[in-house]
């Protein structure tokens, strides 16, 4: 009888101990791919500042020949101070990031409107180094969003939900391009 005991209660421990590090084993792995994306969230937001501290040097720069659009100096300036009163990591933060990215679209095609801004030294050199940091944004997005897929798609399984559930793990967002990306802005140069 104790002997039937003893075994019954060390196979009870032997299942605790087996569930409990399949468990630890699975918040472990939802705690590396969370810090991943986090990581990578940090990666893109390097960069997008990098972009932020680059606009009002650009905008300086054109702003004495472009003196009748200045609607799109407000709507960037506007857009940057959006993005630096958000939280990082949040869904707003994209949006305000997504903000600056049109309004910053929008400064570039205004731009093309004035050829003699090319000449000027400064403001080639700050529109490569604009280029180089857009194509970097993109990578970093890039990696961003894989590393999320890469989560979401590990805590919406079975029987990974449930844990993430329990957990406080939850779905994070994908960087998405702008809605208006797609679409070239107009630009109005009447009085």
């Amino acid at each position: 009888m104790k002997k039937t005991l003893f075994i019954a209660l060390l196979g009870i421990v032997g299942v605790l101990v087996l569930v409990g590090g399949y468990l630890v084993g699975k918040y472990n792995t939802m705690v590396d791919l969370d810090l991943d994306a986090e990581k990578a969230q940090g990666q893109v937001e390097v960069v997008l500042q990098r972009r932020f501290d680059l606009i009002p040097n650009l905008v300086e720069s054109v702003r004495g020949a472009m003196d009748q659009e200045e609607d799109v100096f407000t709507a960037l300036a506007e857009a940057r101070t959006r993005y630096a009163g958000t939280s990082s990591g949040t869904p707003e933060r994209v949006d305000a990031a997504n903000q600056v990215e049109s309004a910053l679209s929008r400064l570039l095609v205004v731009m093309e409107n004035y050829p003699e801004l090319r000449s000027v030294d400064t403001v080639q050199s700050l529109m490569d180094e604009l280029t180089g940091t857009e194509n970097r944004i993109s990578v970093e997005r890039q990696r961003y969003n894989e590393e999320v897929t890469t989560y979401n798609k590990f805590i919406r399984r079975f029987p990974n939900n449930l844990l993430a559930g329990m957990f406080g793990f939850e779905d994070r967002p994908l960087f998405e391009a702008v809605s208006e990306a797609d679409v070239a802005p107009s630009v109005d140069l009447a009085d």
